[in-house]
């Protein structure tokens, strides 16, 4: 979904910022259940490696809810046992830094 499309509506359930690898962020949007991945004009996924300019260029967009969610890697990496769920979301609060 298009970053001004989502800007449109009155409120979206949760904007979720994936933590992608040691500072690469991505965002989505749920909105009635369904999860959307926000892409810029050209349709490309909104990315950056600064958090907190992520944030700025959302500013606009009317959450319920915000939240981190990292997906590790570790049990993999270490040899362990087939993946399990190990979900990590972290609820934000817009700190306004921008």
């Amino acid at each position: 979904m298009k970053l001004s499309k989502l800007e449109q509506y009155f409120y979206v359930d949760k904007l979720i910022y994936h933590s992608l690898d040691l500072a690469l962020y991505n965002v989505s949007a749920v909105i009635d259940g369904q999860e959307y991945m926000i892409t810029n004009e050209r349709g490309e996924r909104l990315k950056c490696h600064n958090f907190v300019v992520l944030q700025k260029q959302l500013k606009n967009v009317k959450a319920k809810k915000q939240v981190m969610r990292q997906l590790s890697a570790y049990d993999e990496m270490v040899g362990g046992p087939e993946k399990a769920d190990n979900l990590l979301e972290v609820p934000l609060g817009d700190n306004q830094l921008y």
